[in-house]
């Protein structure tokens, strides 16, 4: 048994995203090249073993949502699609993702999902502090969970 998930996120973003933060939301959904600086998530930490045995930790940046194609646990189709319907650019954008996760992802898919929530629409907030930012599903369920970012916080399953 495997332990993936189903992320699907559908959310519209405030028209006001500056251009370095499109760009760098473009790089982890595989829609674009990577900026030089990253400024949403900074920090990539990966753990190797250099040559004599010693654990080193590495900065290794990787887009996060960025999977294409056949999905291998959950079936159909991986995406992630960012739109601006707005003819003139200057309207909300149109965010949907469906990703298969591992729970060792969830922390830094987290930062980026806590990120997504504050850019969110007003249509996306239950209360002050809670984003409703799309649904989970274990690989085996046939049952969607609601996936909340409260105070900041993703709330996983």
């Amino acid at each position: 048994m495997a332990d993936i998930y189903e992320l699907f996120i559908v959310l519209n973003l405030r028209g006001s995203l500056s251009d370095e933060e499109a760009a760098e939301l473009r790089w982890h959904l595989g829609l674009g090249a990577k900026p030089d600086t990253l400024h949403i998530i900074s920090a990539f930490p990966a753990v190797t073993e250099d040559d004599c045995g010693e654990l080193v930790v590495e900065h290794h940046p990787v887009p996060l949502l960025s999977r294409q194609g056949e999905a291998w646990k959950i079936g159909g189709a991986l995406v992630s699609v960012l739109l601006r319907p707005e003819p003139a650019g200057q309207g909300p954008w149109a965010l949907t993702v469906r990703q298969e996760i591992h729970p060792d992802e969830f922390d830094l898919t987290g930062e980026l999902l806590s990120w997504l929530a504050a850019k969110a629409d007003d249509r996306h907030r239950s209360a002050a502090s809670t984003v409703h930012v799309g649904w989970t599903r274990f690989c085996e369920s046939d049952r969607f969970e609601p996936l909340m970012v409260r105070g900041g916080k993703v709330e996983w399953p």
